[in-house]
């Protein structure tokens, strides 16, 4: 397998930031004498001419740098910086699993590409990240080679190796030299070599040749890298810039922030897994020892039942049985009458609302309580068993997806999974003893589905042995042995043990079952750090949880989104909404979901400690937001107020600030309002709301919550009514835009020249002064300071604004509007001379202007212009039987009688009453909410329509319709995008459908009916 990789905007974003900071600075290459050393018996061979990195222009001073950066800090929302922290450090901050180091080597080739920088050094904290940033180079190498027609050269600094370094100073292409940071931070009587006039190298220094290439330092996770020391031995590389990439930096060493992608943006964004967390929960009682342990409540159209784990004894002795289990179900009848459940333990209710079982003693469990005699081995045997439960669910869910689904065990000593006799021998421990075991039981229990004998010869094809494998360090005998941790340190520098996984890392991810029948992987805690598999999908850790293991950090390993058998990652691009549906990952606990939960936020709400943490007036005060075309207005005290004054009233906050369900409910439905001030600019007023750190947003989800799996009903897939609805709307489309350019120029210029303002660069002079302090909160608001005078110096008064800064007008706006250099060239030629002289006047607001107005005209001509043609292909029905759709009873699922599925899934309250309206209509024959599989492709994105609904003949006048759900049509306030998707969707269906098919947009069953009778 191969892993692909694709672009993504976040990652251009952050590259394009750092670049943005040296905005003027010119691109050049210069060269320089190599320092020759002790030429003896070198002769000819050694190349003396060096590139290096050019230093800043001095005419990027200060003030212009700091000035970039605050444009840079304000676009992003990050508090802009007071001053430059040092020559130069820049911070981005990015999330584990979202492709730091992709984005770090794309940077790399943005810088060389407009400024001509070539050399860079990586400092790593460890061995681990060393290996896993030199395999980031090595597969990304062929996609950056065909993105920028050229390679890096990249090596691993060795001591022994010198003859690197000369390469490095003297190649003239991209060079990337990777070392970690012990390499160079010891001195004395530890002296490292990287300090010392070597003999093998002409009795010359290695740091002075690299620090002779004004190399551009990258340091991956500072917080690990840096301490006192480290930052002195730093400045001996002679650094042009360096740039600081983690997920979490220290709070005192964020200098000069750039780009910021944390921990809660990356979850709302959906670039990495959702976390779910299957918790186990000991439950003491003194009514009885006897041993019990509810996995967990099944529901279908039939009544509830259990999955109960508990004591049997048989003929070879007592042993642990899993048993589904209803009501009425006695323990003393079906443990083999064993005397610990002979008081009452009869199953008495089994409730799928709250996930519970009550016995007729009285005692109720909850989905992961165990109660009565638990050992620390029945402890982890019940971790394995749940990691087993979760990964054969997952699996079946994706197996047709081509995805390989992998677990993976955290353990701390090597002798619980693998041990070895007097002669070497190996042998099973006690945790492969009890995988194997439960392994097998699980397996040979499976309650298997129609349609699934690929997946069943898969299971055969594989066995309890051979899908598990240990990835621990080895000794010179080959034997597993566990991994050596320095006493301070909670991580392994052993490098075998990463050169297994590293090299592995292919293979894993390769679903033949003879080429890689390894699914579940046991692994040293201490190696936590070099995992960075995408397909790992349930994590246990089969140790107790202490204080020094971090749970951002147990989860950190699975968190990439996953890859499928052509190595695509399963991202947004290609699943759409159910990004989050595929990419789950489950973290059996060994506490209780609440106690996990709990020290996982606690955990998240540190890293993002610099969010507000409640909606108030402050929160928008000075922001910056643009509207449509790019009009930017910063936010005032009485906008300010108006915004938070629309947010009570909408009901979008409660008393204490803090966002409500009614304000995601809104936004999952693209209903939010925001006030009429800044309708304009909603997105990004929401954008700042969103900005806040909100613990429910954040909060995982439990794995035993969503307690309803929806079935087709095949009796419903079989009704004509079904099949007649299903053959009218099952066509694919192909859209065609054929629009005139010379109109689209034409609406062009009349909008540019009727809507394009763009504002002056003014530099504004303040004096005032201060009589007296009150106390220190005016201090801190700034109001102990009286302003006495204002003035401004603008354009006219003859000072060089960007000046040395050459501007590709043309070249941008075809980049950014993706018309010819023709038609651009056209729209400028022919706007009023006013209109274009603004150019001068800021060229950077000019032209993100101009393009968003050119797009605007060029979005209403594709929408106005837009075909739809019926292709042959055809939507099958494993649309509805494929994907997973999962709910909670009671939360967000109903059971229905007319629906496709026997449950519906809703996102609001609205389409709850819609579906309950539509299931009791008498008229109503069948009706389904369509999955996310069912989609329009349109110019502006794929559109998924929410309902299928077919009438009974006679009953009304147009019996197939389509249907869209809005909470409210009165004041709806759709966005552009919005309205082109469903104009798109009109035309689809009348190509499709011939005018059978009525498609519109409702907002409640009544709605529906006026539609439907006309």
């Amino acid at each position: 397998m191969k892993l692909q990789f694709k672009h993504q905007k976040f990652q251009s974003d952050a590259a394009k930031a750092v670049c943005d900071v040296f905005s003027g600075q010119p691109y050049l290459t210069p060269t320089y004498l190599i320092d020759k050393g002790n030429e003896q018996g070198q002769g000819s061979l050694i190349e003396y001419t060096g590139w290096n990195n050019q230093r800043i222009v001095p005419e990027l001073n200060d003030g212009v740098i700091l000035e970039n950066i605050n444009k840079i800090q304000r676009s992003y929302q990050i508090e802009p910086s007071n001053q430059l922290e040092g020559r130069y450090n820049l911070t981005v901050e990015m999330e584990t699993g979202v492709g730091k180091t992709y984005t770090y080597i794309k940077t790399m080739y943005e810088l060389n590409k407009r400024y001509g920088w070539s050399k860079y050094i990586v400092v790593v904290p460890s061995v681990a990240i060393r290996e896993g940033v030199y395999k980031s180079f090595q597969v990304t190498q062929e996609h950056f080679a065909e993105e920028y027609g050229k390679k890096i050269r990249f090596f691993i600094y060795n001591s022994d190796r010198l003859t690197e370094i000369d390469r490095f100073a003297s190649d003239s292409s991209i060079n990337v030299m990777i070392i970690n940071s012990q390499a160079f931070n010891v001195k004395g009587k530890d002296a490292r070599r990287i300090y010392m006039q070597l003999d093998e190298f002409r009795s010359r220094r290695p740091i002075d040749i690299i620090a002779r290439t004004n190399p551009i330092v990258i340091i991956d996770e500072p917080q690990s890298v840096e301490g006192k020391q480290t930052k002195e031995r730093l400045k001996e590389f002679n650094p042009l810039m360096t740039l600081r990439y983690s997920a979490t930096h220290k709070s005192d060493s964020i200098y000069n922030m750039v780009y910021r992608l944390d921990a809660m943006e990356a979850y709302n964004k959906r670039l990495v897994k959702k976390i779910a967390v299957k918790g186990i929960t000991e439950t003491g009682s003194t009514a009885t020892e006897s041993y019990v342990y509810l996995q967990g409540i099944n529901l279908s159209k039939s009544d509830p039942t259990a999955t109960l784990e508990f004591d049997f004894k048989g003929s070879a002795g007592i042993r642990k049985v899993s048993r589904i289990v209803g009501i009425g179900y006695n323990l003393y009848d079906n443990s083999g009458q064993l005397d610990e459940y002979k008081l009452g333990f009869v199953v008495k209710a089994i409730d799928g609302r709250d996930n519970s079982v009550e016995f007729l003693n009285g005692i109720k469990l909850y989905a992961g309580d165990v109660i009565g005699k638990v050992s620390e081995d029945q402890l982890r045997r019940i971790q394995i068993r749940e990691t087993i439960l979760s990964h054969i669910q997952r699996e079946r869910q994706l197996f047709y997806k081509g995805i390989k689904v992998l677990s993976l065990f955290f353990i701390d000593e090597v002798a619980r999974y693998k041990q070895y006799d007097a002669a070497g021998q190996a042998s099973n421990g006690i945790y492969a003893d009890i995988f194997e075991e439960e392994y097998n039981d699980v397996i040979n229990n499976l309650q298997l589905q129609f349609g699934e004998d690929d997946y069943i010869k898969y299971l055969e094809a594989i066995s309890a042995h051979k899908t598990h494998a240990g990835y621990f360090s080895v000794d010179k005998k080959g034997r597993l042995i566990d991994s050596k941790v320095g006493r301070r340190e909670t991580m392994s520098d052993d490098i075998d043990a990463y050169d297994l996984i590293m090299k592995n890392k292919e293979l894993l991810l390769d679903r033949d079952p003879k080429k890689s029948p390894v699914r579940f992987i046991f692994s040293h805690s201490a190696l936590r750090e070099g995992w960075d598999n995408p397909n790992v999908f349930q994590i246990c850790t089969l140790k107790q949880s202490s204080s020094d293991v971090r749970k951002r950090q147990e989860v950190g390993r699975g968190l990439r989104l996953c890859v499928n058998q052509d190595g695509e990652r399963m991202d947004s691009n290609l699943l759409g909404n159910d990004v989050h549906t595929v990419n789950v990952l489950t973290v059996v606990a060994s506490e209780s979901y609440d106690s996990f939960a709990k020290g996982l936020q606690s955990e998240l709400a540190e890293v993002v400690a610099d969010r507000s943490r409640a909606v108030t007036v402050d929160l928008f005060m000075g922001k910056v937001i643009r509207d449509a075309n790019g009009n930017e207005q910063v936010i005032d005290m009485g906008i300010a107020q108006a915004i938070h004054f629309d947010m009570i009233m909408n009901g979008y906050i409660d008393r204490k600030g803090a966002l409500t369900d009614k304000y995601y409910a809104d936004k999952a439905n693209n209903e939010i309002k925001v006030a009429e001030e800044v309708q304009d600019s909603a997105a990004d007023v929401l954008a700042i709301v969103d900005s806040i750190y909100d613990s429910k947003a954040m909060l995982p989800e439990n794995a035993r919550s969503n307690n309803v799996e929806l079935q087709v009903d095949p009796d419903k897939l079989a009704m004509p009514e079904f099949k007649a609805l299903w053959k009218r709307i099952n066509s694919k489309s192909v859209y065609v835009v054929d629009f005139d350019t010379d109109e689209l120029v034409r609406n062009a210029i009349t909008a540019l020249d009727a809507r394009l303002r763009v504002s002056k660069i003014f530099f504004k002079v303040e004096t005032g002064h201060m009589d007296n302090i009150k106390s220190k909160d005016a201090l801190l608001s700034g109001d102990a300071f009286i302003k006495e005078a204002s003035a401004s110096y603008g354009t006219g008064a003859k000072i060089a604004v960007n000046h040395g800064v050459k501007y590709d007008l043309v070249g941008k706006l075809v980049e950014a509007t993706g018309l010819t250099r023709k038609a651009v060239i056209a729209i400028l030629t022919g706007i009023q001379k006013a209109v274009f002289d603004q150019f001068k006047d800021n060229p950077e607001d000019f032209i993100l202007k101009a393009a968003a107005l050119i797009n605007d005209e060029k979005a209403t001509a594709i929408i106005q212009h837009i075909t739809y043609n019926v292709l042959d292909e055809h939507y099958d029905t494993d649309v509805f039987t494929e994907p997973t759709i999962k709910g909670r009873l009671g939360v967000n699922a109903i059971k229905a009688t007319k629906h496709l599925y026997d449950h519906i899934v809703y996102d609001s309250n609205n389409e709850r009453k819609f579906a309950e309206d539509l299931d009791v209509s008498n008229d109503v024959a069948v009706y389904v909410k369509l999955p996310d599989g069912f989609y329009i492709s349109t110019p502006v994105g794929r559109y998924n329509p929410d309902w299928a609904i077919a009438f009974y003949e006679g009953a009304v006048k147009h019996i197939y319709f389509v249907a869209e759900t809005k909470g409210s049509m009165s004041s709806m306030q759709l966005r552009l995008i919005e309205e082109s998707k469903l104009h798109c969707a009109r035309e689809h269906f009348k190509a499709i459908s011939s005018g059978n098919v009525v498609y519109d947009v409702v907002d409640s069953y009544q709605s529906l009916l006026d539609k439907v009778m006309k």
